[in-house]
């Protein structure tokens, strides 16, 4: 699925890109072709003006139709060669008002865009004039419409990679909850034997010591199959102390981890409450206390620290493992990224999403050296 999203991404992404290129290329070409023709307009239009003060009425009149039909939409500025403003055509009515040096600032701009055409005026052939002249609508519109249409090609492809990754999450958040519960659910049946299985025990004289030890591994797979029915559910948070929760599980660890692991925990606070989910954030800190073993394998420190910050309870959980490299960090919470021999490589990314979706916290690595350990850090809610 991963690999069909992202080559259907980079076709998209290639289609964009041409369609975005050909409309540039084709924008630019329109827009010469108009630039071109408005500056031929302008030279005509001058010539008309020339021509106006013919005795030939025909030729008269052929100069008023061109100097109308010539000067609709083209804003042109009529100037003597000291610059004084003899006439001015298609300018923004609203700034002439309101702003009294408008005209000279159109010049200005119109200067930048095109050489001005001079031509002597009939009656006075000392005097030269100066049209200056700008763009149409027509011409601005051609040049911009690519930017345009590139922002509406880049929101397209984002909306559309947004709702796809979207769908794509949630399909996955399906299986990952199916999954969960199915397993919980082939769990169940064994289970149930066996705690009948255990009872038929109880009565039988000699099982006394046998019988509590089956009893802990029971209760312990019922305590898994519980956690995986709770991964797709939304489920329910309780007031709790979360030194007294943590300080709970690292000593169920302790007694599994043999003596060469020291365990230490502390905290600024002894009485830290916030709202979890008991058997879902007691598998958080499981996971992260046995990657801890996992890293340090048998021997080293894992060192808890639990302490409040304005209204964040921060949990870390640090040990002197061999450390995570630069390049995995970011793979971590991945799922199917472990670095042992054995396991599926979902702990950590169950971890996640128990802190994230479930309890509206964050995880991440804080601190990782190779060779010298890691640091995990939670940040809950109080």
């Amino acid at each position: 699925m991963l690999s069909r999203l992202l080559n259907f991404r980079t076709i998209l992404a290639s289609v964009a890109i041409l369609i975005v290129i050909g409309t540039v290329f084709y924008s630019q070409y329109i827009s010469k072709k108009i630039a071109a023709d408005e500056t031929r307009k302008i030279e005509q239009w001058v010539e008309a003006i020339k021509a106006n003060g013919s005795s030939d009425t025909t030729v008269t009149n052929l100069a008023s139709r061109i100097m109308i039909e010539n000067s609709l939409e083209i804003p042109i500025i009529l100037a003597t060669e000291k610059e004084e403003i003899l006439d001015h055509r298609n300018l923004d009515s609203l700034s002439l008002v309101n702003d009294k040096n408008y005209i000279k600032k159109k010049v200005e701009e119109f200067k930048n865009l095109h050489q001005p055409i001079e031509w002597k005026n009939p009656y006075d052939t000392t005097q030269i004039n100066k049209v200056y002249y700008g763009e149409s609508k027509l011409l601005n519109e051609a040049r911009y419409y690519p930017i345009v249409q590139l922002i509406i090609v880049i929101l397209f492809i984002a909306i559309l990679l947004m709702l796809l990754q979207s769908n794509y999450k949630s399909t996955q958040n399906q299986v990952w909850a199916g999954l969960a519960k199915e397993t919980a659910h082939q769990l169940g049946t064994p289970v149930s034997s066996l705690e009948g299985w255990l009872e038929m025990l109880r009565d039988i004289k000699g099982n006394e010591k046998i019988v509590p030890e089956i009893e802990k591994d029971i209760n312990r797979l019922l305590l898994i199959s519980d956690r995986f029915g709770k991964i797709g559910s939304t489920p329910n948070l309780e007031e709790k102390n979360i030194v007294i929760q943590v300080q709970s599980m690292m000593d169920y660890i302790k007694k599994r981890a043999g003596q060469n692991v020291n365990f230490s925990l502390s905290s600024n606070n002894e009485n830290l409450v916030t709202r979890i989910s008991p058997p879902l954030f007691d598998w958080v800190i499981e996971n992260l206390l046995k990657n801890a073993l996992d890293a340090m394998e048998g021997k080293g420190k894992i060192n808890i620290t639990i302490n409040q910050v304005a209204d964040k309870i921060n949990i870390e959980v640090t040990d002197t493992g061999k450390g995570i490299s630069n390049a995995n960090i970011g793979k971590v919470f991945k799922p199917g990224f472990t670095t042992k021999k054995r396991g599926w490589g979902l702990g950590l990314t169950l971890t996640r999403r128990i802190i994230e979706q479930y309890h509206k916290g964050i995880i991440y690595v804080k601190h990782s050296e190779i060779g010298k350990g890691t640091t995990f850090k939670i940040e809950l809610n109080t």
